[in-house]
């Protein structure tokens, strides 16, 4: 299947995986809906998208968790943007590390409005275009905290494990449809995300990806793509990808030598 010209809604594009599959798709030939809070950074990505690959991009300043400003936006999107191919659900967080019962009850509330109710607020007011067409792939970015809970994980684990039985239930509701519904389930990925996770606590951030070798946020992305780009009658109900140093939420293979080698 050909994504040139199909339009791509991208939902945290103003970072790391996001702004990776708008790279990606960019360079497919798909014309690009960019949603994010950081709406400065979704107009310079959409200017190299445009100058790099002659693509267009159309840029939401949009927070996921607030329902009514979801159903405003995209219930009043310009005619020429208001058809969606593919919805990619990737905007999502983790707040904090903290054991259960000194967890900060914020970062819970953050991590559930964003991870789960912004999912379903999108999905919900884009689903009934994309069943008028019929047509559409809606790609939901989970992780591997969703199917295996790590300690401290508590509540961040619940919200991917929510976006897997969503995205699996979804798939249940749309059958008899020519929908597509995906999961993508990553391991250890270096963006912000840890970053965002320690509320910018950088040196605390590094150590997660010290001496191993991440996915990248281009390798998921191109991941993406690939289950976007199959031909029609094909559905890849979920991907699990790892680094190839990480087995588990909690096994990783770290390599001394690395920091020998650097220093």
């Amino acid at each position: 299947m050909d994504v040139r010209n199909t339009t791509v809604f991208i939902t945290g594009a103003s970072s790391g995986i996001g702004q990776a599959c708008a790279e990606v798709f960019g360079a497919a030939g798909a014309r690009l809906i960019l949603v994010a809070r950081r709406l400065e950074r979704l107009e310079h990505l959409a200017a190299h998208l445009e100058t790099t690959y002659g693509v267009s991009s159309h840029c939401l300043a949009l927070d996921v968790r607030d329902r009514p400003q979801v159903d405003h936006v995209l219930k009043t999107l310009d005619p020429e943007w208001s058809t969606i191919d593919i919805l990619i659900n990737n905007a999502g967080l983790s707040r904090g590390l903290e054991p259960f019962p000194e967890a900060s009850l914020e970062d819970w509330e953050e991590m559930i409005d964003t991870n789960i109710k912004g999912l379903l607020y999108v999905t919900r007011a884009l689903l009934p275009g994309m069943l008028k067409e019929q047509r559409g792939h809606i790609i939901n970015v989970g992780s591997i905290a969703g199917l295996q809970v790590y300690p401290r994980g508590h509540v961040y684990c619940a919200t991917k494990a929510a976006v897997q039985a969503l995205t699996t239930g979804l798939k249940l509701d749309l059958l008899g449809t020519p929908l597509r519904v995906t999961g993508i389930e990553p391991g250890l990925v270096e963006t912000e995300f840890s970053q965002v996770r320690f509320h910018g606590d950088g040196d605390r951030a590094a150590q997660v990806y010290e001496n191993l070798t991440p996915l990248t946020a281009q390798d998921v992305a191109e991941t993406i793509l690939f289950c976007a780009s199959r031909p029609a009658h094909v559905n890849i109900n979920q991907i699990v990808l790892m680094p190839v140093d990480q087995a588990s939420t909690t096994l990783v293979h770290r390599h001394p030598q690395a920091a020998k080698k650097e220093a």
